[in-house]
């Protein structure tokens, strides 16, 4: 149900809790780092991550679905699997609208935005899973995962991007191709590397994957900023 803003003022019927929604940077954090500070947005943090979860697990099934050996019983097996992590992303979703319409005051006349911040996280989280896939690397799913006879797997080392978490998340993102290595400013637009010879197609949706994930966080640190200054309100449906 969406909540109706029509009746309230400048927020003075909303409960004022101080809260303010999460920053780029620090929401791409949390795509990737379980979130541990005790934050007024915590709730919101905690939920992003766990759609990163959602949308790295759906990769993995469909993955498993599509494999040349998947027999009708596995991808019967990975569509339940899909339907399932769906629902949770819609609770997820919700969450997010509900501590949206309990922590943040709107002001009566702004402009309604087209969507919750729940979606925008939502489809934030997918593209940033994207974006982590482009560059070789696996779902934690995957990494994660378990042998065929049930078992954990083990893994060495430190996969990239489960280090510490830095600004580098929102900087990679708005720069898009640089976390890649990719310049797009070569010749014709192709690009190339360092020695001038021209990358291969793995760099080319890499560079494509980043540079959407960049355009997102741009959409949301201009939602954000508007709804901080009273311009926009945001629906909780």
């Amino acid at each position: 149900m969406a909540t109706d803003y029509s009746a309230m003022g400048f927020g003075a019927d909303l409960p004022m809790s101080g809260a303010e929604l999460p920053a780029p940077a620090t929401l791409l954090r949390a795509f990737r780092e379980p979130v541990t500070a005790d934050r007024l947005d915590r709730e919101v943090l905690q939920a992003a991550h766990e759609l990163a979860q959602c949308h790295e697990e759906r990769l993995y099934a469909q993955q498993n679905a599509h494999a040349p050996e998947a027999t009708p019983g596995r991808v019967a097996q990975c569509s339940q699997v899909l339907e399932t992590i769906d629902a949770r992303r819609a609770q997820l979703v919700d969450r997010i609208d509900d501590w949206v319409a309990a922590h943040i005051a709107h002001r009566n006349g702004a402009s309604l935005h087209t969507e919750t911040l729940g979606s925008v996280i939502d489809r934030m989280a997918a593209k940033w899973v994207a974006a982590q896939q482009a560059l070789g690397m696996p779902p934690r799913t995957a990494r994660a995962g378990k042998n065929g006879d049930g078992r954990a797997r083990r893994h060495s080392g430190t996969p990239n991007g489960d280090g510490p978490p830095t600004r580098n998340d929102e900087e990679a993102a708005r720069r898009g191709a640089d976390v890649t290595g990719y310049d797009v400013s070569g010749p014709n637009g192709e690009g190339r590397n360092g020695d001038g010879n021209a990358r291969h197609g793995v760099d080319r949706e890499a560079h494509l994957q980043w540079y959407r994930l960049a355009e997102l966080t741009d959409g949301y640190r201009d939602l954000i900023t508007e709804v901080a200054q009273h311009r926009r309100r945001l629906p909780v449906w």
